[in-house]
């Protein structure tokens, strides 16, 4: 059982880092895109990353939390709770730095009710960022917590299956 509660928790955590580095990777690329052009290609992450990502990061959290608990030896619990910091700070991350973007970027987009609730968009006038800030200034910002991300989840695989490599050697 304590194989499988490792297995589970590496697949929920690289999947997690596979949704940041996704983004990350295309950084390169989306910083040549022009405003309509870039709006374009944000749309194309919603519900996919939403759904898919969140429930990889909240798995990885408690899973990481639940075999943290459960494992055996200083070394190993402390990497695996350096493994669940790195997780908790990339939500972190998420809920102040990329979810105010997205909510701005997302307000006069037509969303289901479930992405309504998760946006916060719907029935409130107040916005989250100015209005009369550029377009870029978003983008470098919502591109670069996701590089932030992408570091943070390596870390945590990284720190995540070390504490594992240990247990078996």
């Amino acid at each position: 059982m304590y194989v499988f509660q490792e297995v589970l928790t590496v697949i929920l955590v690289a999947s997690a880092m596979a949704m940041a580095l996704a983004h990350a990777l295309e950084l390169p690329g989306k910083l040549r895109l022009g405003r309509q052009e870039y709006f374009v290609t944000q749309r194309i992450y919603y519900p996919g990353f939403t759904i898919g990502g969140g429930l990889a990061e909240v798995g990885g959290i408690v899973a990481a939390f639940a075999l943290m608990l459960t494992s055996s030896g200083i070394v190993r619990f402390w990497l695996i709770a350096g493994a669940l910091v790195a997780l908790l700070i990339m939500q972190l991350v998420f809920w102040f730095m990329t979810q105010p973007i997205n909510k701005h970027w997302l307000q006069e987009v037509e969303l289901t009710s479930p992405a309504k609730r998760f946006f916060a968009t719907g029935g409130k006038d107040e916005t989250p960022l100015s209005p009369t800030q550029e377009w870029t200034a978003l983008r470098n910002r919502w591109e670069l917590s996701h590089v932030v991300r992408a570091g943070l989840a390596m870390l945590s695989l990284i720190l995540l299956t070390t504490a594992i490599a240990i247990q078996s050697a």
